[in-house]
């Protein structure tokens, strides 16, 4: 009997020393979930000091700067092996665009990049405050500077029509001049964003005797983002004039499919033996002489030469490397957002850019911008709701 009395007053401790501790642990979960609840609570009393204390700061936009939108940029790493020239232009009022463009190259690869940037002389000393003072003062590259006259003779005089004409748009014509010691480089507009490692794009293989590889307008990622109006985009006669004879005489099919030269990798030892840039100056001249362009062209000026010497005569591009059309109508409603996250290359051709008002997909865009230390280039957003 007093075995069994010991035994249940054991049994009895044991179960107050479990209940004991049960009551333990539930506070200390509450402790834990108060804590976090100051935390959150401080933090984000600390963010709207900061924002009263930005005077930049504009009551009621949406800043796309913020640490939320920032990737964890990689520590810098010694790039060595083979160098993958990468050549994109820098116009002054979309500055921003490169940069964006450039620091997304940059950190989703871990190859050799060397940037050859493109631009005008008075663009020069505000493309330098920003590639040293800011992120990108590690990243290799070249400036250049475009010569307007390079154009004399070779572009439209009619007044109506040079508001339109952009130099720096020319500049992928003359790759090998601007570079000449390499044989293969990759050229790309500046209102692209890489999510992919540019190295994979580099590797394309050009077929024998191709002097560039280019993504078709028909191919499966972009074909139901085919731009739709007067004039059918996806094809030649929406960029030439077939009633033209200079345009007659090549025998080009009128239905061929087109290619968007907003993504180029080129073989420069194949351009130069080829004489391409020669060729493209050649229809230049002759469409300032006599409108060989179609009238209902919406892309850019620079397409139909292009089109013209490379008729049937070029690589293709992997099409998850140049998706495209995210600046026309209804981007946002074209392409989910799984899908846009699995590209390895977004470009906003169109008239809506990511760092404009109306545009879709900015939040990928913004994810990659760094900030004017000039305090010259604004993104526009939209007013908060």
């Amino acid at each position: 009997m007093c075995l069994f009395v010991r035994r249940l007053t054991r049994r009895a401790a044991d179960d107050d020393a479990m209940s004991l501790r049960r009551v333990n642990v539930a506070v200390l979960v509450l402790l834990a979930v108060a804590f976090l609840i100051i935390v959150q609570r401080n933090l984000l009393n600390l963010n709207d000091f900061l924002r009263s204390e930005n005077p930049d700061a504009v009551p009621g936009m949406i800043l796309p700067f913020e640490s939320e939108f920032s990737p964890e940029l990689r520590p810098d790493l010694v790039r060595t092996g083979e160098k993958i020239p990468v050549v994109i232009t820098a116009a002054e009022e979309r500055l921003g665009a490169v940069v964006a463009a450039m620091n997304s190259v940059y950190q989703n690869s871990k190859s050799n990049i060397v940037f050859n940037i493109v631009t005008m002389n008075d663009t020069v000393d505000h493309l330098k405050v920003w590639m040293t003072k800011t992120q990108l003062n590690n990243v290799k590259h070249t400036i250049i500077i475009f010569e307007p006259q390079l154009l004399n003779g070779k572009i439209t005089k009619n007044p109506q029509k040079l508001d339109s004409v952009k130099p720096l748009t020319f500049a992928r014509f003359y790759m090998p001049v601007f570079i000449p010691d390499a044989e293969k480089a990759i050229y790309l507009d500046d209102d692209i964003i890489v999510q992919g490692d540019i190295q994979e794009l580099f590797d394309t293989s050009l077929k024998s005797g191709h002097a560039a590889a280019f993504s078709d307008d028909c191919d499966s990622a972009s074909a139901k983002g085919i731009v739709r109006g007067a004039g059918n985009q996806n094809n030649y006669i929406g960029f030439l004039d077939f009633k033209k004879d200079a345009i007659k005489k090549l025998g080009m099919r009128a239905n061929t499919c087109s290619f968007n030269p907003g993504v180029i990798v080129a073989n420069l030892t194949e351009w130069k033996r080829q004489n391409i840039t020669n060729q493209l100056e050649h229809w230049m001249e002759l469409n300032a002489q006599e409108d060989l362009y179609s009238k209902t062209l919406a892309e850019s000026i620079t397409t139909p030469p292009l089109l013209i010497v490379f008729y049937k005569h070029h690589s293709s591009i992997d099409p998850m490397w140049h998706v495209r059309h995210l600046g026309a109508t209804g981007a946002g409603n074209r392409y989910s957002p799984q899908f846009v996250k699995a590209a390895k290359l977004l470009h906003w051709n169109g008239h809506y850019k990511p760092w404009s008002r109306t545009s879709s997909f900015t939040e990928v865009w913004d994810k990659w911008y760094i900030q004017d230390p000039m305090r010259k280039f604004h993104p526009v957003r939209k007013h908060a709701d």
